[in-house]
C-alpha cells in the first residue's frame, strides 16, 4: 500500500514539475520538416548549424516534393519543402491557409554519361528531341551539328527521370513547356507526368546514381547532385541564344526580373542573356495560423525563428558552399514580411 502511494505522489510530482516546466518555458521542441530532394544539401548543412547553435533539433526528409506537400496536408511535419508552389487552388485543398518562403535558387542540370564528351552543347530542339524520343542514338547528325568538333558514339540514349512526385520535375517540366509548343500540349508541366520514353528514379540521388553508372544516359538533377558526384553536365541555350554553364553567377541572373510579393514565381526561360535557364526558387510552406493539432505556442515561435533564420545573411552564406544561387534582396524582403503574418491564435509570431 505504501508503494501505491509513494508511486501516485512520484507521478503527481511529475506532472506538476512538466506543467511548471511548460510554464515557465523550459518545454523541449524539435522541428520536423519533409519533401523537396533539390534542396537537400543547402537544408543538411543548415537544419544541423542551426542545431548547433540554438539547441534546437531539426530533422528534414528528403522524400520529393509530392511528399512533402501530402505530409504538411496530413499535420505531421512543421513544414513541408517544395521546388512548385501551390496554385490558388491545390493550396484551397489544404485544411487552412498556407504561405511560402523562399530559401535560396538552384538549377536543374542537364546531367548525361558519354565518357570523352565534355562541354555538351543542348539547344531547345534538341532538349525536345532527345526527351521526347525522337533522337535516340548519340551519333545522330542533329547532335553533333550543335557540337561542332565533336566524336559521338553509336550509342544509344538512355533517358532516366523521376518516378516520384517532384519539384525538380516541375522546374524541368515547367521550362520544357515554355521553349516547346510539342511539350506543353502532349506532355505539359507538372510534379508527376505520362513520359513517352525513359526509366524512372526516385529523387535527385536516384537519378544521379543511375547517370553515374549508366554509360549512354541522360536526364535532369539539381545542380548540387552533378557537382558532388562529378557528373558530366550540359550548357544549355537560354531565351537570348546564348549557351550558358550553371554556376552561381548565372543561375543568380535568372532572378534578376520582377518578384511577386508572395514569391510564388517561375524562374525558369530567363530574359536575362546572362542567365541560366533552368533555374528555380524552393520554398518551405507552413500553415499561416499555428495554433493547430495541440501545437504549443513555444512550437509555433521557435519554427518561426529559424524560419527567419534561414533566410537571413548567415544561412543564405551556406547556400554558396553548395552551389546554390543566394535569395535576392527584394525575394528576401518579401519572405521577411510574410513570416510577419504568420500567428499563434491571431497574434503575430514576429514583431
Amino acid at each position: 500500500m505504501k508503494n501505491i502511494k509513494m508511486k501516485k505522489v512520484v507521478l503527481l510530482f511529475i506532472i506538476a514539475l512538466t506543467i511548471t516546466s511548460c510554464q515557465n518555458g523550459s518545454e523541449k521542441v524539435s522541428i520536423t520538416a519533409a519533401g523537396a530532394t533539390f534542396p537537400l544539401p543547402f537544408y543538411t548543412l543548415v537544419f544541423k548549424k542551426y542545431t548547433a547553435e540554438s539547441g534546437i533539433l531539426l530533422t528534414y526528409g528528403g522524400i520529393g516534393s509530392g511528399g512533402g506537400i501530402r505530409s504538411l496536408t496530413d499535420r505531421v511535419v512543421d513544414f513541408g519543402a517544395t521546388d512548385a508552389f501551390l496554385s490558388d487552388e491545390k493550396a484551397a485543398s489544404l485544411p487552412a491557409e498556407i504561405v511560402h518562403i523562399p530559401t535560396c535558387i538552384g538549377a536543374v542540370v542537364i546531367a548525361y554519361n558519354l565518357p570523352g564528351v565534355e562541354n555538351l552543347k543542348l539547344s531547345n530542339s534538341l532538349l525536345e528531341s532527345i526527351f521526347m524520343g525522337k533522337i535516340t542514338n548519340w551519333n545522330n547528325p542533329a547532335i553533333a551539328a550543335e557540337n561542332t568538333g565533336v566524336s559521338f558514339p553509336d550509342m544509344e540514349i538512355s533517358f532516366i527521370h523521376r518516378s516520384d512526385g517532384s519539384g525538380t520535375t516541375y522546374i524541368f517540366s515547367d521550362y520544357m513547356s515554355k521553349i516547346s509548343t510539342n511539350w506543353e500540349t502532349m506532355i505539359g508541366r507538372g510534379k508527376s507526368l505520362k513520359w513517352p520514353v525513359g526509366m524512372g528514379a526516385k529523387g535527385n540521388p536516384g537519378v544521379a546514381g543511375i547517370i553515374k553508372q549508366t554509360k549512354g544516359s541522360i536526364g535532369y538533377i539539381g545542380s548540387e547532385f552533378a557537382f558532388s558526384k562529378n557528373i558530366s553536365f550540359a550548357l544549355v541555350q537560354n531565351s537570348s541564344g546564348n549557351f550558358i554553364k550553371p554556376n552561381l553567377k548565372s543561375i543568380s541572373a535568372s532572378a534578376q526580373g520582377d518578384i511577386p510579393v508572395d514569391t510564388r514565381v517561375m524562374l525558369s526561360n530567363s530574359s536575362d542573356p546572362n542567365a541560366y535557364p533552368i533555374s528555380g526558387f524552393t520554398w518551405l510552406i507552413l500553415y499561416k495560423e499555428q495554433s493547430y493539432k495541440g501545437r504549443s505556442l513555444k512550437q509555433a515561435q521557435e519554427t518561426l525563428n529559424f524560419l527567419h533564420w534561414i533566410v537571413g545573411e548567415d544561412a543564405q552564406a551556406i547556400a554558396q558552399q553548395v552551389h546554390y544561387a543566394p535569395l535576392p534582396e527584394k525575394a528576401v524582403e518579401h519572405a521577411k514580411q510574410i513570416l510577419k503574418s504568420v500567428n499563434y491564435k491571431g497574434s503575430p509570431l514576429l514583431k
